[in-house]
């Protein structure tokens, strides 16, 4: 009744907040965008919140989201932020074309985009709704959601980035997207709406980035979608560093031409709830898939994995790797679904999950899944979860090394299949630096 109760509330609340949001829109109140806004507004009221009765919530208690009444950055105001801020913030070590959003609203004084190849799109989506509509709208999608929080993303999605690679263009810098998130004296909502787009032959680098302006608590509420178009490679990191007080959700949907490559990273260290929804659908022949995650848990975290790959077509690979490493009370969750389609014959796909908790109240769950309707394939999945290798770890201190350098040396080569897979060698070297920075321990 309890959990009713608080759906029922949180419903009314984002509905009765939007009436607000809607009279800040200025010029985009007559957009095209605002029409997927009142859809999504009018679907919330018929659409409850997921409880741990959803097969796929089963295991992830979204209540403590529903306690706070989360408020549009258009409401609050934007915190200041500076130059020191923005620098201390971003991974650093390459050239990056640079888009910094604060609560989710762009900041063109602390971006930058100089420098930019002539025909590549990299920009904000207010701003392209402005001068570029139809642009946006080919890609834009109404209201297709996979769980309740995109409706509310939807609903009250004011920006977000863009980047478009077109045809036989190979972009040299990688884009590095900057969300800093938080409010003083509010409990603020950072919804945005991301468009990655990379066309024939082309191939892209994009880092996203997400930190804390205040240690405070506030909602991340993303949806970005990824369009591959044939013979394309891209490359995606998704970097979360949120406040250990915040809320982070956000559902990536990619869909795969011909012969096109996405590599997906998430490394999720900071965050209160996390659920990170990865949604992947291979859509023509002879396509690659990869998806790496890693999620280091501390304190009372909670970090949630999910990931669908649709295999529609044949002759296509998909690799995920998923790695956990768990501390103090924290608890991680990884559920992976492969659907192989009647059609989609001769394909590869695998899985693989493993978790080590550091302490006796860490906790993993673990649920792989195969759905197949074709005959030749070749599939598999696997998950584990355990403790630090004893073995492993008194023989190493067997040789002398001290008790807190011998756990971390078997953390580093346990977290090593998904920090291998980084291209960008100085992005490699910071997450490594932070796996310990966040674990507080010894680094070798």
């Amino acid at each position: 009744m309890a959990s009713k109760t608080k759906n029922a509330n949180a419903k009314s609340w984002y509905i009765d907040n939007f009436f607000d949001f809607q009279k800040k829109l200025n010029g985009q109140s007559g957009s095209f965008i605002n029409e997927s806004r009142i859809e999504a507004i009018d679907k919330l009221k018929n659409t409850d919140f997921p409880t741990l009765k959803d097969e796929e919530w089963k295991y992830t208690n979204i209540t403590p989201i529903l306690n706070h009444e989360f408020k549009s950055p258009l409401l609050t105001g934007n915190p200041e932020i500076n130059a020191g801020l923005v620098k201390q913030s971003l991974y650093t070590g390459f050239d990056s074309h640079l888009l910094v959003f604060v609560n989710g609203i762009f900041s063109e004084e602390f971006s930058d985009l100089s420098g930019i190849p002539q025909g590549v799109t990299i920009n904000s989506l207010n701003k392209l709704i402005e001068t570029d509509p139809d642009l946006i709208k080919q890609y834009f999608e109404k209201v297709e959601y996979i769980n309740t929080f995109n409706l509310v993303n939807t609903a009250f999605a004011y920006d977000g980035f863009v980047v478009i690679i077109p045809d036989n263009v190979i972009l040299k810098k990688p884009v590095q997207i900057l969300y800093l998130t938080g409010h003083k004296n509010e409990t603020v909502l950072s919804a945005a709406r991301n468009l990655i787009v990379a066309g024939e032959n082309s191939q892209a680098k994009i880092i996203t980035n997400y930190r804390p302006v205040y240690d405070n608590t506030y909602f991340s509420n993303f949806v970005t979608k990824v369009f591959a178009g044939d013979n394309s490679v891209i490359d995606i990191y998704k970097l979360q560093n949120e406040s250990e007080k915040a809320y982070h959700i956000e559902t990536t949907k990619i869909e795969q031409q011909q012969k096109s490559i996405v590599n997906h990273h998430s490394y999720s260290f900071g965050g209160k709830l996390v659920r990170n929804d990865i949604n992947v659908k291979l859509n023509g022949e002879f396509i690659e898939s990869h998806l790496y995650g890693l999620y280091l848990g501390n304190d009372n975290q909670h970090i949630d994995t999910h990931t669908f790959i649709d295999h529609a077509k044949p002759n296509c690979m998909s690799n995920e790797l998923y790695k956990g490493i768990l501390d103090d009370n924290s608890r991680g969750v990884f559920s992976g679904k492969i659907l192989v389609e009647q059609e989609a014959q001769k394909t590869n796909a695998f899985q693989s999950n493993k978790s080590i908790l550091l302490s006796d109240n860490a906790h993993a769950d673990s649920k792989p899944q195969l759905e197949i309707y074709a005959d030749d394939v070749k599939c598999s999945h696997g998950a584990t979860v355990g403790n630090i290798d004893e073995t492993a770890y008194f023989y190493i201190r067997s040789r002398g090394v001290p008790s807190n350098i011998a756990k971390s040396m078997l953390i580093r080569a346990f977290a090593n299949d998904v920090l291998e897979p980084v291209n960008i060698s100085a992005l490699s070297e910071t997450l490594s630096h932070q796996i310990f920075e966040h674990l507080h321990r010894a680094e070798i």
